[in-house]
């Protein structure tokens, strides 16, 4: 597969061999585009993120990589958090916005592509996204339809009111955590 400059149909994307290859086919504006491979650091924070959610909440689930099914666009965040009670046992992509999703922009992606993905999830019902910025070691907040907020340091960043208690700093230091 390789991606397109035309527009794709939702339901013909769907149909499309290897959609689910590593790293992840998505479909953003009509446009089938390929996620990036993730580096040591996003492979890092996306894994030490993931399990530091999971160990604090049972009402919410971090899952990374699942495709959600937002039409019409087909995006795979790098972590989704979800309400246990909107989890089915079903195998297959998740029907529906995340509750919260979070990005982790690789060097070679666009803050904008991120952003318009972002912004699409919000507007079809994800109510908190965050877009971990790495290099300039910030987070890009957005919360229901606020304009989003740009978090650093020791700022303490919103969490859908798990009270995970986590920093900007804190997030940067999971990259460098083996497990």
């Amino acid at each position: 597969m390789s991606p397109s400059l035309t527009t794709t149909p939702l339901a013909e994307f769907l149909t499309q061999e290897n959609i689910e290859s590593s790293p992840a086919w998505e479909l953003i504006d009509g446009r089938v585009v390929q996620k990036p491979m993730p580096t040591l650091f996003h492979s890092r924070l996306q894994r030490n993120l993931m399990n530091y959610i999971n160990e604090q909440t049972d009402r919410f689930e971090a899952i990374q990589e699942l495709r959600c099914i937002i039409p019409p666009y087909s995006p795979v965040p790098d972590i989704v958090v979800i309400a246990t009670e909107r989890l089915s046992n079903e195998d297959g992509p998740f029907n529906g916005s995340p509750d919260w999703l979070i990005e982790i922009r690789s060097p070679d992606q666009s803050t904008l592509d991120l952003q318009n993905k972002i912004l699409h999830c919000l507007r079809h019902g994800t109510q908190l996204a965050w877009l971990i910025d790495g290099n300039s070691q910030q987070i890009w907040v957005w919360e229901g339809e606020s304009l989003p907020r740009i978090f650093s340091g020791t700022d303490l960043l919103p969490d859908c009111g798990l009270g995970l208690e986590l920093t900007v700093e804190r997030i940067v230091a999971m990259t460098r955590q083996k497990s």
